[in-house]
């Protein structure tokens, strides 16, 4: 009888413990409107394969839509290596998903802030720089791949984008920080084929000073271009124009500006367009088409909510069907 009674308990205890022990989503929300998520750059794939748009951005989380309507999420999508100089718990920034040679690359910033590299005026500056992961599936799980750094440990890098250039090699476009070199510059380096890591060094290709349209108070209260560069994002015209939007800041006002390179190559020369490509408030965009071809742009503004300043993304209509980029009214999905 007291083996029985021990086999019983133990048939009850293990499927119990082994169910326990599965992975599950926590917090998982179904349905949510565009408008109800709090997100900063917001960046969408719409996956062809599976027919689902997957929205990331700062956080590290990932959204699923079928419609751009109504999202489910946030599910936890990476597996960072805690003995890497991450560190166990990185701050993650800006997190983009981009499909390649049938793998998903996720373009993120990770900032470990147990590690100073620097101070500068009086800032203590944390160790942050732009990285890659790679999954099989658009929804992860996102892994290391071979190289533990991509870009260099004594400078704070963030905003890393993807690009394949005109010889066909695959790039990072990335921001230097201002924190550091007080003038925020946006920089290229080549990745290797499989994407694993990088190759040489970074290349300048502008100045947030290059800006016509940022500014800045000095400590004289004088006009100056701002300082930062932030949420670089390449496209190509119609016409075979390459071009990038970027965000900085007129005053304390969040604003994208648009870029166009001569060369049609990463290498430019950059050329800044004197006005802003969307409206006050708004910035860190991306562009993307839905499965029924409509270019769209993905972007976050402002608001207080309850005395907490929030940012919330939003989707306009675009059109690169001539030689420039734009942007239209707001689109409501």
């Amino acid at each position: 009888m007291k083996n029985i009674r021990l086999l019983v308990f133990f048939c009850l205890i293990f499927p119990y413990q082994s169910k326990a022990q599965e992975p599950k989503p926590v917090g998982i929300r179904k349905g949510i409107p565009l408008d109800s998520i709090t997100l900063s750059d917001p960046y969408i794939l719409a996956d062809r394969k599976t027919r689902l748009y997957y929205m990331t951005g700062t956080g590290g989380k990932l959204w699923k839509s079928k419609d751009l309507k109504a999202w489910d999420g946030p599910y936890q999508i990476t597996q960072t290596d805690p003995e890497s100089w991450m560190g166990p718990k990185p701050m993650i920034w800006a997190a983009e998903i981009h499909q390649y040679k049938n793998k998903y690359y996720y373009f993120a910033t990770f900032t470990n802030r147990a590690v100073k590299i620097d101070t500068v005026d009086g800032n203590v500056i944390e160790r942050r720089a732009s990285h890659v992961l790679v999954s099989d599936k658009p929804d992860g799980p996102y892994v290391p791949m071979n190289d533990p750094t991509y870009l260099p440990a004594d400078k704070p890098t963030l905003d890393g984008t993807f690009w394949i250039d005109k010889d066909k090699k695959p790039y990072m476009v990335y921001c230097y920080e201002w924190l550091q070199n007080r003038n925020g510059t946006m920089e290229k380096i080549e990745l290797k084929p499989d994407l694993s890591g990088s190759i040489g060094e970074g290349k300048l290709l502008f100045r947030a000073s290059d800006s016509p349209w940022s500014r800045e108070k000095d400590k004289n209260g004088n006009d100056k271009p701002n300082k930062v560069t932030d949420g670089p994002f390449l496209f190509n015209t119609k016409t075979g124009r390459l071009g990038m939007i970027w965000t900085s800041w007129i005053y304390d006002v969040y604003t994208q500006g648009v870029v166009y390179s001569k060369s049609g190559t990463l290498d430019g020369p950059w050329i800044q367009e004197k006005d802003p490509i969307t409206p006050p408030n708004f910035g860190h965009g991306m562009l993307f088409k839905t499965f029924d071809g409509k270019l769209l742009m993905s972007v976050h503004s402002h608001k207080s909510v309850k005395g907490r300043t929030v940012r919330v993304p939003h989707l306009f209509e675009a059109d690169l069907s001539g030689d420039k980029l734009m942007i239209g009214k707001a689109f409501l999905p």
